[in-house]
């Protein structure tokens, strides 16, 4: 593993950890939004003549918005797990690196 590829792998983590500390924040609102938005919508029902909290909560689910809702999460989810493994990956990169190096001082001490 060459010195510039350690490089682009610890630059990543650099670059790319606030982009998932953002991704992340971002999926825990979106997440957390998910009641709002329900609660929300089976408001709307309930006003609109549902005779039951069981039937608000179907209509709720049913909502055109709480469908795109479940696709903003789906993205939001996706893009936060990238990131994530970006980094696992880079910092994976970095392991292995540092245990080629340690070998090889090892072995350079056992020839000498």
């Amino acid at each position: 593993m060459s010195d510039k590829n350690i490089s682009d792998a610890v630059d990543y983590l650099y670059t790319h950890g606030q982009k998932y500390a953002q991704a992340k924040a971002n999926l825990t609102y979106v997440e957390e939004y998910r009641k709002t938005l329900k609660s929300m919508l089976m408001k709307q029902a309930m006003a609109d003549g549902a005779k039951s909290a069981v039937v608000a909560e179907m209509e709720a689910y049913a909502d055109a918005k709480y469908k795109q809702h479940l696709e903003d999460l789906k993205t939001a989810v996706a893009e936060a797990e990238g990131f994530r493994w970006g980094l696992v990956s880079a910092q994976a990169r970095i392991d292995v690196w540092r245990s080629q190096e340690a070998s090889n001082r090892s072995f350079d001490r056992t020839v000498a």
